[in-house]
């Protein structure tokens, strides 16, 4: 059997059997997702991150591409109860170390007792505790990862559906799902994926009739571009926001954010929304939530579980925000009007720009 090892924030080691060799290191996290292995491990939001699976069995249905929502992996080491052959095969084929056999209740009770932790893997037929523990001494905690964006965003713009004739969005790729371009594509709209750090005049260039901003890993604070292109175009072109979106356009507006203990990640987050009073179940994926919205937006939905902010409405600007993941992918479907409404926010205040005939 393959030595592996798994070093945790405070010194502990666990033992479990090497399924996909390497060394790593991150912020060790869990998903209670049962399904949709393939999605969560191509998301960027795991970037710089170790994922636990508490499901006990992760690939049972093989490994295609066509569910991939990135071209690579993303977390930078998997742990799991059992990993099948395909699964294993893949993550070795990438490079990201794997570690199963191991008691994931006792590591996700871990989590949530203790929060979010630094942790080192060390897999090999040669590697010890010691590697596992040099690379945990060399961990760092997500908010200092301050240029996480330039690891997931595109390098040059892109453009999406360039002869649909329906809004022109300008989505900032702070590590976005390729489900998300394709949730815009398939209402018609033209998108322009722009970088994480794009310029006001790159966003100018373009146009839009909608200001996205992206899902992505780590702290918001840190996507400072982004938080000033929100300032810059608020006033004049709506914005929405998926996850770090969210966060990103509560920093630009006034309001807080702040880490989680151990965030939410999983296919079965309930979600109220204060006037329907409607519950929907939502995928979600993030270790930071807004703390206050500050006086230009307000709450709109809330998490069933901790009250946390899921979903923020401006109040004097056309802004519509949602802290979980619309598209799902992998997850429930009962949020996808979403995009809907923010294309029709967009439609209506392009025609409410049209000078009316004479």
């Amino acid at each position: 059997m393959t030595e592996a090892y798994v070093a945790l924030e405070g010194g502990h080691v666990i033992e479990g059997r090497g399924r996909a060799p390497g060394t790593a290191r991150g912020e060790l996290v869990f998903t209670t997702a049962y399904s949709g292995y393939e999605e969560s491990l191509t998301d960027p939001s795991y970037e710089e991150q170790v994922l636990t699976f508490s499901y006990p069995l992760i690939g049972n249905y093989g490994v295609r591409e066509e569910r991939f929502e990135d071209d690579r992996v993303h977390p930078r080491a998997v742990l799991a109860k059992e990993l099948t052959e395909d699964v294993a095969d893949w993550l070795a084929s990438e490079g990201v170390p794997a570690v199963d056999h191991l008691d994931t209740r006792e590591v996700v009770t871990d989590i949530r007792d203790g929060g979010a932790m630094k942790c080192g893997i060390a897999v090999g037929d040669d590697v010890t505790e010691e590697d596992a523990l040099a690379e945990l001494e060399q961990c760092e905690a997500m908010s200092d990862h301050t240029e996480i964006g330039a690891q997931v965003s595109v390098d040059e713009a892109e453009v999406h559906g360039a002869d649909n004739d329906g809004e022109t969005v300008a989505l900032i790729d702070c590590g976005a799902k390729g489900s998300i371009i394709s949730s815009l594509l398939e209402r018609n709209a033209s998108v322009h994926v722009l970088p994480y750090d794009a310029s006001v005049e790159a966003v100018e260039a373009v146009d839009p009739d909608l200001l996205f901003i992206s899902n992505g890993p780590g702290d918001p604070v840190n996507f400072e571009q982004a938080i000033s292109l929100v300032e810059a175009f608020v006033e004049d072109t709506p914005v929405a926001g998926i996850c770090l979106g969210q966060q990103i356009v509560a920093e630009a507006l006034g309001g807080t954010t702040e880490k989680m203990t151990f965030g939410h990640r999983g296919v079965n987050q309930p979600v109220l929304d204060l006037e329907s009073g409607q519950v929907v179940m939502t995928t979600q994926n993030h270790g930071y939530t807004v703390a206050e919205p500050g006086e230009h937006l307000e709450i709109t939905q809330i998490n069933v579980n901790d009250d946390t902010p899921e979903g923020i409405d401006g109040i004097e600007y056309d802004v519509i925000t949602r802290q979980y993941h619309p598209e799902a992918n992998p997850g429930p479907e009962d949020t996808l009007d979403f995009f809907d409404d923010v294309l029709a926010m967009a439609e209506t205040r392009s025609q409410q720009a049209v000078p009316a005939d004479d």
